[in-house]
């Protein structure tokens, strides 16, 4: 059974058309970036590219931390940390952004590691079509390592209330190095999800 649209899925309808209409051939990455909303947001933008008919792929930052113990190397509660040593950027890109960019036959992880369990993840390696969309979230998309990588950033704003402090500090380191807002090819204001809707840079 057909849903009938709602706020958010014609938003993301909206956002998907705006992609498209820049990138409609070959192999397209879609970063959703933000500390908050982000899986739920970017499950919306993966389903509107299916509806517009697109191989379209998932993907999460959350699926490549490092091991606890890097994680936490400057204390469990470390903003430093939480920023710097979380997320394995190298295997990010090895696995994943790599691979998926080079179109062809070359496979690709989108999951490495599961930090519940703390070890490494059995992820089955996929392949994708000419034509296909990776839509990947998480925080700090936009950081040094992994500047340039992506071919559209939807950056996501909320008020943060209730965020933990360390995450909450994290988000202040990034905000001093990468300026997020200004970088990103969209600002999305999530803070109703149900009724996302387009920000700007330059506005408070």
């Amino acid at each position: 059974m057909v849903q009938p649209p709602t706020p958010e899925s014609e938003f993301a309808d909206a956002l998907v058309g705006e992609i498209r209409h820049n990138y409609r051939r070959g192999r397209v990455i879609v970063g959703v970036d933000g500390v908050e909303g982000t899986a739920r947001f970017a499950d919306a933008l993966a389903e509107a590219f299916r509806r517009d008919g697109v191989d379209t792929f998932r993907a999460s930052l959350d699926d490549f931390q490092r091991p606890r113990v890097e994680r936490e190397l400057r204390g469990a509660d470390s903003a430093a940390g939480y920023y710097f040593d979380r997320y394995d950027d190298s295997t990010l890109k090895r696995v994943l952004i790599e691979p998926f960019r080079l179109g062809g036959s070359a496979g690709f992880q989108t999951a490495a590691f599961d930090a519940e369990r703390d070890t490494a993840r059995e992820s089955r390696w996929l392949t994708a079509p000419a034509d296909a969309v990776l839509v990947l979230d998480g925080p700090f998309l936009q950081r040094p390592g992994l500047r340039g990588q992506l071919n559209f950033t939807a950056y996501l704003e909320t008020r943060g209330f209730g965020l933990p402090e360390v995450v909450a500090g994290a988000d202040e380191l990034y905000q001093a190095e990468a300026g997020p807002r200004f970088g990103a090819s969209a600002i999305v204001d999530v803070n109703d999800p149900e009724r996302p809707r387009r920000s700007f840079a330059d506005s408070c």
